[in-house]
């Protein structure tokens, strides 16, 4: 691969690791989810101004305290009896407005977040090189998509409505106890430095413990994933018991860190209030002080202990709230790195309606990422168009390695390929991909009917005359017409309600509707009985002719036709001619040939 190439699949590689790149402060990563959520700024607009509502209110409602002791108990002045019950029945209607505001507000934001980010990590996915597959298990993917955008919401929206409120309401009734005596308000300020450490400290260790939860959930989702859809072999071969093990230790281990956060909780929770405890005590020693020398009423020492009360809860909330703030900074820091991973390259400027199809690999050399020896080394051929290529060789010798590399799904570390004279990374990368059909050992189907599995991607637009005229050259329309719907019958998961040879005869249909001018065999009838491989290989060999197409075989006897047959060994081309030509020399060819024959006599 190119310098840039290596780097783009290095960092594919360590996506995980990048999201949690100490250089990229928490700070950053929070700032960076506000703007995302900032999108929606009439919302937030009016949340915040609910927000600040809520936080006047609590100050309106403790200062109410002083005229409603020293007025109506105190000094037993009748005119106020009613009109401030009333006054604050009227606050709290306003307060109770705002606050519907508020989380309706912040409720919509965070979903919207949510759906935002899900949106753009999957089509970030779709976009990252192939080696970013090679590095991650798909269903850890999932994770992200799912656990991992869902702590964004409460970050995002929950947290910071907490956040913003509470210690609005704290500066508020703060500013009130001061109004009603800055001296007795003076004797408590030492508390708040403490506070304010002992929440910069939790925040540091939930931060830390988060990252270890998400990375938890990812690896028990991929385990359990694995598990469940190997379930017929970890059955054959009575590994239940090694699996659940495998599983209990990985969900062990996030329960140990879930109980983590909730002791770090409820520590920190249990001595923020001893603290504010102590504050209240001081408050109530120093008002008894003042009240002996004059300097302070019962109305006054009323409206300072319900402030200081109405303080508590918020204290708590903004102690308590730090888990899910660094769960959402945790899950941000890992997202955006993710985010910002290189996706695949794509500078080609030459557009490309329809290919001649004529392959030129020159002295083509691929290394996967972080392996020491080369995948494919100094590879030189041509694939004529009308022609068939034959790739064979033991597993491992990087046939799929090969054909792969056609669509650019791997780089060259050195070399190239072109198509009809020009380079590969010349064209755009999408009027590069319109060029080849790719059919696999393993058909690849979706949860949908099996029109659109055939007319798929951007043939969806096809007639239904022209996806029946694919199956029938598939050799499909045989057993689709006896489906409870036909073409409009859904097949399930990875077309799961269909047998082997029915799946692969409609990746088949897919190619024929696609009619591209380069075909790319990979085994695709290895894994069918004798009956479904003699209809795959009768369509195929309607769909071959008029094309440059490459054949990764297993079975030798159906390559005896080919145009040329390269054989791989070790990364390396060893052996290139016509089947006739490799037997007569006696190589490796031959040697798998023999040995395939007589596996065959005698099987």
């Amino acid at each position: 691969m190119s310098d840039a190439d290596a780097s783009g699949a290095a960092g594919a590689t360590a996506a995980g690791a990048a999201a949690t790149d100490p250089g990229q402060s928490a700070l950053r990563a929070y700032r960076r989810l506000i703007s995302v959520a900032w999108v929606y700024w009439p919302l937030l607009l009016a949340a915040t101004i609910g927000m600040v509502i809520e936080a006047l209110a609590a100050g309106v409602f403790a200062s109410l305290m002083e005229p409603m002791v020293n007025e109506t108990i105190v000094a037993r002045n009748n005119d106020l009896r009613l009109s401030l019950p009333l006054a604050i029945i009227a606050l709290f209607i306003v307060r109770g407005a705002a606050t519907f505001t508020t989380d309706y507000g912040m409720a919509r934001v965070g979903r919207a977040v949510v759906r935002d980010l899900r949106a753009a990590l999957m089509e970030k996915y779709l976009r990252m090189p192939s080696t970013r597959y090679d590095a991650e298990p798909v269903p850890a993917m999932v994770s992200r998509l799912s656990y991992d955008t869902e702590q964004l919401a409460h970050a995002s929206t929950h947290s910071l409505k907490i956040l913003i409120t509470d210690t609005l309401t704290i500066a508020v009734l703060f500013a009130v106890m001061v109004y009603q005596s800055y001296r007795v308000t003076a004797a408590v300020i030492v508390i708040v430095p403490l506070i304010g450490l002992i929440v910069g400290r939790v925040s540091r260790r939930y931060r830390r413990i988060n990252q270890g939860i998400q990375d938890g959930v990812a690896d028990m989702t991929a385990t359990a994933e694995q598990a469940l859809a190997g379930h017929q072999e970890v059955k054959i071969y009575d590994a239940q018991d090694a699996e659940a093990r495998r599983y209990a230790g990985l969900i062990e281990r996030n329960m140990r860190l879930n109980v983590k956060v909730e002791s770090t909780r409820a520590t920190s929770s249990a001595v923020v209030q001893l603290l504010a405890a102590i504050a209240l005590a001081m408050i109530l020693y120093y008002a008894g002080r003042e009240a002996v020398k004059g300097r302070m009423d019962p109305g006054q020492f009323v409206a300072i202990m319900t402030a200081m009360m109405a303080m508590l809860p918020s204290i708590k909330r903004l102690t308590n709230v730090q888990s899910s703030i660094q769960r959402g900074v945790a899950a941000a820091q890992r997202l955006f790195g993710l985010l910002d991973a290189p996706e695949e390259t794509d500078d080609g400027r030459v557009a490309l309606v329809r290919a001649r199809g004529e392959l030129r690999f020159e002295n083509l050399s691929i290394r996967y990422h972080g392996a020491e020896d080369v995948a494919l080394r100094n590879i030189d051929f041509l694939a004529r168009p009308g022609t068939v290529t034959a790739i064979v060789g033991r597993s491992g010798s990087g046939k799929t390695t090969l054909v792969r590399a056609i669509p650019r799904f791997y780089e060259p570390e050195s070399g190239r390929i072109t198509l009809d004279g020009v380079p590969l990374g010349d064209y755009r990368l999408r009027d590069l991909r319109r060029q080849i059909a790719l059919v696999g050992q393993r058909a690849v189907l979706f949860d949908d009917t099996v029109a659109a599995n055939i007319a798929y991607g951007a043939m969806a637009g096809a007639e239904r005359a022209a996806i029946e005229a694919a199956a029938d050259q598939a050799h499909a329309s045989e057993f689709i017409r006896h489906l409870p719907a036909g073409f409009d019958t859904r097949i399930g998961e990875n077309g799961a309600l269909l047998s082997g040879g029915q799946r692969q005869r409609l990746a088949l249909a897919r190619a024929f509707l696609k009619d591209a001018p380069i075909l790319i065999l990979d085994e695709a009838t290895a894994a069918l009985d004798s009956e479904s491989e003699q209809l795959v290989q009768d369509a195929l060999n309607h769909l071959i002719p008029h094309r440059t197409t490459l054949v990764i075989a297993h079975r030798l006897a159906t390559v005896e036709h080919a145009d040329q047959v390269l054989v791989l060994d070790r990364g390396a081309l060893v052996e290139c001619g016509r089947h006739s030509e490799l037997l007569a020399q006696g190589g490796l060819y031959a040697h798998l040939y023999r040995l395939q024959f007589r596996e065959q006599e005698f099987g």
